[in-house]
């Protein structure tokens, strides 16, 4: 294994055979972005399509959020050092958020793995710097604006690798960013605004799940309200079935956790359509009750093949998992990778592997976790436009923190150096991407207009 001074020395050497500019073009293989979705649509429950495709259609920025398929298809022949990391996969800056610490302090991080997995450091970084153009255009920025956003998100990357770098490995596996340090970084005229925002994160606690989204039924317990398409109750599986996963799910967790586990029990669960790119794949949302009545909600998503994998074409070589994959544990994949990118993971985080829904004759496997417990994102479009600058370069911080726990990371710290070649290259290329996003969300309503893919809006 190399050292961290010879992985650096590796990235220096690197600029010769791959120079920091020429990441600045874009050039894009033979594509059918729309053929893409169709793909995908083919595995996710139909009646949900509709759902994901009309959100897909808010705008281009929303669009985006459901493309991590495509993309990973059209960098998958992109210029790269060759050198891989244990990647999100989806770093776009909507899947940046808060979430509550084991401890019960509120952190900022990456809060989405679903597509996690090795692949090169570039991917993400692309990934953040063009949905940082697009998020900006959604909020009504100038295009230098956008572009110099990008362009700050990308030094912020590198300049935080670099600081990674200059730490032993246990001092960057404990570093973490807790909301106080994100509110303080701030100008002061700006901190209500994301201290207010804090504070709903805090208040989003299973106490408050039960009261927004159970209700008492006619026989006295409590069970999901329904609000099809998004929220319902089915068939299969059964309560039973259900109780089982859930009896497997534990065997999966530490031992502290699945001991607190045991004494609470199963009251009800329902089919929740969730996020943008997500949508259509089976999702449920779990109700337990501890001994004291306490409630506890949990999330099932199914945790189908990694877009690295399946559209990037990248080697399923999982951190951690490489046993469990090949069982077929992608819950296993999306949990692994969590907990190596995220500087504090929700103790509940575990996976069933295998399980065959009645109603989808196909194997498929999950990953569990908790559902809502002090949970929050930023809303672009309630974000104050003096504030996107900030919130975008701490994204390339945390972004960078989740790389350099993988050795790869060391090597892009030698390749990036002190230079803002990179920086100004990969904005140049976020926004030749942008305007190709745009033009693909432009095929994508002519596709629904002329009735290839159906969408229902406002849902």
């Amino acid at each position: 294994m190399l050292t961290v001074r010879e992985a650096r020395a590796r990235g220096r050497a690197l600029r010769q055979s791959l120079p920091r500019e020429s990441h600045g073009e874009l050039v894009l293989p033979q594509r059918d972005p729309v053929g893409i979705l169709v793909e995908q649509n083919a595995s996710r429950l139909p009646d949900l399509v509709p759902v994901r495709i009309g959100r897909m259609l808010q705008s281009p920025f929303t669009y985006y959020r459901g493309t991590a398929a495509a993309m990973a298809h059209d960098l998958s022949g992109d210029h790269v050092t060759g050198h891989d990391v244990v990647c999100c996969g989806d770093a776009h800056i909507s899947n940046f958020g808060m979430f509550a610490s084991p401890e019960r302090r509120l952190l900022f991080d990456l809060n989405d793995f679903d597509e996690a997995g090795v692949a090169p450091w570039e991917w993400d970084v692309k990934r953040l710097a063009a949905s940082v153009v697009l998020g900006g255009r959604d909020i009504g920025l100038s295009e230098s604006r956008c572009r110099d956003a990008a362009q700050g998100a990308v030094q912020a990357y590198r300049a935080t690798l670099q600081h990674m770098y200059q730490m032993t490995a246990l001092e960057r596996y404990y570093y973490q960013v807790e909301t106080d340090r994100v509110e303080m970084s701030v100008k002061s005229k700006h901190r209500k605004v994301v201290r207010r925002k804090l504070e709903r994160s805090r208040r989003r606690t299973s106490e408050q799940a039960r009261d927004k989204l159970m209700a008492v039924s006619e026989h006295g317990s409590l069970r999901f309200i329904e609000s099809p398409p998004t929220t319902h109750h089915v068939e299969a599986p059964t309560m039973d079935e259900m109780a089982e996963l859930f009896a497997q799910y534990c065997t999966t967790l530490r031992s502290d956790a699945a001991y607190l586990l045991s004494q609470f029990q199963l009251v009800d669960f329902a089919l929740r359509a969730v996020g943008v790119g997500s949508v259509g794949t089976t999702c449920y949302v779990v109700m337990l009750e501890g001994p004291s009545g306490a409630p506890l909600f949990l999330q099932v998503k199914e945790a189908p093949p990694s877009v690295l994998e399946t559209y990037g074409r990248r080697p399923l070589v999982p951190p951690a998992a490489v046993a469990a994959v090949r069982q077929g544990k992608q819950g296993h994949r999306v949990v692994s990778s969590q907990r190596i990118l995220q500087a504090q993971s929700d103790p509940f985080l575990g996976w069933v592997a295998g399980w065959v829904n009645p109603e989808r004759p196909r194997r498929a496997d999950y990953y569990w976790r908790q559902f809502r417990d002090m949970k929050g994102s930023v809303q672009l479009d309630q974000l104050p436009t003096q504030l996107f600058d900030d919130y975008v370069r701490l994204c390339g911080q945390l972004l960078a923190r989740a790389h350099s726990q993988s050795l790869g990371g060391a090597v892009a710290s030698g390749y990036l150096g002190k230079s803002e070649r990179f920086d100004h290259a990969v904005a140049r290329w976020s926004v030749s991407y942008a305007n190709q996003i745009e033009r693909d969300f432009a095929s994508l309503s002519r596709a629904v207009r002329v009735g290839r893919l159906p969408a229902t809006h406002g849902v």
